[in-house]
């Protein structure tokens, strides 16, 4: 008897015949004789829904009210679910993130996890249960709702996955596993039979669409299985796990990421500890930052610019506008019409002449 772990995204869980598909799915590892815990994401476009729910009554709604909202999300999808598996006959609970053990910090919108207390889902297990979980989120020592942000179900099956010491966490997406590209755009693109936790991570970082990167770190840290697989070909899928090859491909993928702003801060003074000024702003706002450029200092300034999500433009703006004048800065600008394109593989190491050949094909 195994213990299985199965992730399912908003996709494979959209609408009511994906859902059953999603139950046989389940049924098939239960059948076997294996215990069976499910996470699962809100439905569809139901978060980005949510999102425009709150926007016509509040432009600018509190990140814990926020948190409370799209947790519903995730609660609608595990019930029904159950319910699919009820009307199949088989013995299923439903669990949100708290019920499960979830707790986590105090950072709403994007949480990060403590602990798991496995006490519940091992009772239900115990009882020979299918154990269906809400991903993306948790519970605060203030007993506040939280939720883990972008890619947050996959980090919740990989966080339960090493609690629970699962014999494999299999991530379902709809394509059939990791490709050297994004399959929907290049069609010649090949799928990968195994990746290691260090390009897959990456690939996840450079913005593909696959696994998010807090997952993969977690997923590395504990040497968790991973299988990712499609949730409506049932065909083998990309296996991640430690790779150690005498000889390793090049290049093992290319990922493109549109989620992307550039932000250039003009006519810097040219002196030791602006730079580090600019970002420690940032950091303290919980802004990322990604690529960064400087340029070579003239007539006394210079310009640094940089790239941040999309959805951390405003804050940066904002933080970053406030502090013009102690910055010495002539001006603020930023450009939302970019996108970052990214080669990944540990081959590249010591191989001379891959970055020729990508601005070539550029």
């Amino acid at each position: 008897m195994s213990l299985i772990v199965k992730k399912f995204g908003g996709s494979s869980v959209a609408d009511a015949a994906k859902l059953r598909n999603v139950a046989n799915r389940i049924v098939e590892s239960y059948d076997k004789g294996d215990q069976v815990i499910v996470v699962v994401s809100a439905q569809g476009d139901t978060t980005d829904e949510l999102i425009e729910k709150a926007k016509e009554v509040n432009a600018k709604p509190s990140k814990r009210e926020m948190d409370m909202l799209l947790s519903t999300g995730e609660q609608i999808t595990i019930s029904l679910l159950a319910m699919t598996l009820e009307g199949m006959g088989y013995p299923v609970v439903s669990l949100t993130g708290w019920q499960a053990g979830f707790a986590t910090n105090s950072d709403y919108s994007n949480a990060r996890i403590k602990t798991i207390n496995t006490e519940r889902i091992n009772t239900e297990l115990d009882k020979n249960n299918i154990v269906i979980v809400a991903g993306f989120q948790g519970l605060n020592k203030y007993d506040d709702i939280t939720t883990l942000g972008r890619g947050g179900s996959d980090t919740s099956a990989v966080a339960l996955a090493a609690a629970f010491h699962a014999d494999l966490c299999e991530i379902y997406t709809d394509v059939t596993g990791v490709y050297t590209a994004d399959p929907r755009i290049v069609k010649n693109a090949r799928k990968l039979e195994e990746i290691s936790y260090d390009e897959i991570l990456e690939l996840a970082s450079a913005g593909a669409n696959v696994l998010h990167n807090r997952s993969v770190e977690l997923a590395k840290k504990y040497n968790v299985n991973l299988e990712v697989l499609s949730s409506f070909e049932k065909v083998p899928g990309t296996i991640v796990k430690e790779v150690k090859k005498v000889e390793k491909m090049l290049v093992k993928g290319v990922a493109r990421d549109n989620n992307v702003s550039r932000i250039a801060i003009i006519g810097l003074p040219d002196e030791p500890g602006t730079a580090f000024k600019i970002f420690s702003l940032l950091a303290k706002k919980g802004i990322n930052v990604d690529i960064i450029l400087q340029s070579i200092g003239r007539n006394d300034t210079k310009d640094i610019s940089f790239t941040v999500s999309r959805d951390h433009v405003e804050p940066a703006l904002k933080v970053l506008n406030e502090a013009k004048e102690s910055l010495g800065a002539s001006d603020i600008t930023h450009d939302d019409t970019v996108s970052k394109v990214s080669i990944v593989g540990s081959g590249m190491v010591n191989n001379p002449g891959v970055a020729a050949k990508m601005f070539e094909a550029l």
